[in-house]
């Protein structure tokens, strides 16, 4: 690594990891675009990203699905299954992008010098509006209170995120979700959240001014859940301001 490289990927360094999954459902094309805003603002050069590149280390798996994508599958794999399913016992064969991501985050998980802090798979979702998070739920109410952090400042963010369609859950149907299993599976500092966004619009003001999400809305909510880490992490002091603009004189 150059000189100039982050601490935080140093030979050693302690990383602080943020792993972001989308496209386990093949239909659900606007998890693609929010992605694709999460890497855009991530690699960019505004001063934001900078930040958190310095500080944080985030491991994105774009599309889990590829195979079902390319057949247009809607939520199956090549092989008819619903990998948002497999989570528990993925197999190599069966599931093979989620067992490799799977032993990735238990590798991580396992080693002393990686604090694996968050786990985000991105959906859409074809009946609810704006964008929203599925959590999990815990019997310790101090981890609850702390696991709601996140999309409250996500929330102050986004004009498109809405917290109170924020929910937190354990049904049996999804037990075998990323969100779940990851959940039950990593220590109480790591928070899994699924993050869905609406297929067709998000309401602005009064509950009849629905506006139509575009990619570009997808994109820009992807950018502002990687701002929110910003103030999640209290590194805003750390932003370079830009130079004041001398006032011109008449």
């Amino acid at each position: 690594l150059p000189p100039s490289a982050a601490a935080n990927l140093r030979p050693g360094a302690e990383q602080k990891v943020v792993f972001i999954t989308a496209r386990v459902h093949p239909g659900e094309t606007p998890s693609s675009f929010v992605c694709q805003g999460i890497i855009d603002f991530l690699v960019s050069h505004h001063p934001i990203a900078k930040v958190l590149r310095d500080h944080l280390v985030f491991k994105i798996a774009p599309m889990l699905n590829p195979d079902g994508v390319y057949l247009g599958n809607y939520r199956c794999s090549l092989m008819g299954f619903d990998l948002n399913r497999h989570w528990g016992n993925p197999s190599p064969w069966a599931h093979p992008t989620l067992h490799g991501v799977k032993q990735l985050v238990i590798d991580m998980y396992n080693n002393p010098k990686i604090n694996l802090e968050f786990y985000i798979d991105i959906h859409a979702h074809s009946t609810m509006m704006n964008g929203f998070m599925y959590g999990n739920i815990f019997e310790d109410e101090e981890r609850f209170q702390r696991q709601a952090i996140f999309p409250k400042l996500l929330c102050q963010n986004a004009e498109d995120f809405s917290y109170s369609s924020t929910s937190f859950n354990r049904d049996a149907v999804k037990a075998g979700t990323g969100r779940r299993f990851l959940g039950g599976l990593l220590n109480d500092s790591s928070y899994c959240y699924t993050l869905e966004v609406s297929f067709y619009s998000y309401i602005l003001g009064g509950p009849t001014s629905a506006v139509p999400y575009t990619e570009e809305a997808y994109m820009k909510l992807g950018r502002n859940v990687a701002r929110t880490f910003l103030d999640y992490y209290r590194l805003n002091s750390l932003v370079e301001k830009p130079l004041a603009t001398t006032p011109k004189t008449r």
